[in-house]
């Protein structure tokens, strides 16, 4: 298929195009997650068994999207963005704690979202991996803001007096992917603790980096 369909317009059953265009999106990310995120997989999934997990056909599946790997972009940045929102809620409610209480706040909303769900750490840490060029751009750009984010936490830890004042970018690089290798392993039984341990050897390994010469910062 080179393109989308074009999308029917004007109402019916009193919704508008652009309503039950949305819908049809929704449906089809809905399966998508089910069906990328458990078996059969990305990989093993059909356009005509994902329409048919969605309840909708192949032509309203033209109509929304160009490719299945199209769906699993999109599924990507929901996923993503799921998390991104509780960290950011996270973020706010803990604006006034000291850095190891507030890091702890922050880690354990990120790690209860990705890990709330098994199909959401599939399709984050498993099925986006090597599909073509296009996807891991956009898995680098995702992991790039969450650098991003954190070092802007650690730059108002440095203003704080809480963290040395350095580049922190190449550290915060390494940070996120001690979190997503050790948060995929733990979902995959491969380490034995609580996710609540996790979160606190995360915060450790963290105050770790930021800790000043001479100056240790209490953990949790």
């Amino acid at each position: 298929m080179a393109g989308r369909l074009k999308a029917p317009t004007g109402r019916y059953g009193g919704k508008s195009a652009e309503e039950r265009q949305a819908e049809r999106r929704r449906r089809f990310l809905d399966a998508a997650l089910q069906m990328f995120g458990a078996a059969p997989g990305y990989r093993g999934t059909t356009v005509a068994a994902l329409s048919e997990a969605a309840g909708l056909s192949t032509r309203q599946f033209y109509e929304v999207f160009r490719t299945l790997e199209d769906v699993l972009a999109a599924l990507h940045l929901q996923v993503n963005g799921w998390a991104e929102e509780a960290v950011l809620a996270a973020v706010a409610e803990a604006e006034e704690l000291p850095l190891a209480e507030r890091a702890t706040v922050i880690f354990r909303a990120y790690a209860a979202n990705v890990t709330a769900d098994p199909r959401r750490i599939r399709i984050t840490f498993v099925e986006i991996v090597g599909v073509s060029p296009r996807l891991e751009e956009q898995r680098l750009a995702r992991r790039a803001g969450w650098i991003d984010l954190v070092c802007a936490e650690v730059a108002a830890a440095v203003a704080r007096g809480e963290a040395a004042p350095r580049d922190y970018r190449l550290a915060a690089t390494a940070f996120i992917g001690s979190v997503n290798g050790l948060l995929h392993d733990w979902s995959a039984g491969w380490v034995d603790a609580t996710l609540d341990e996790v979160v606190e050897e995360l915060v450790r390994i963290l105050l770790g980096i930021l800790q000043p010469a001479g100056r240790p910062l209490a953990g949790p």
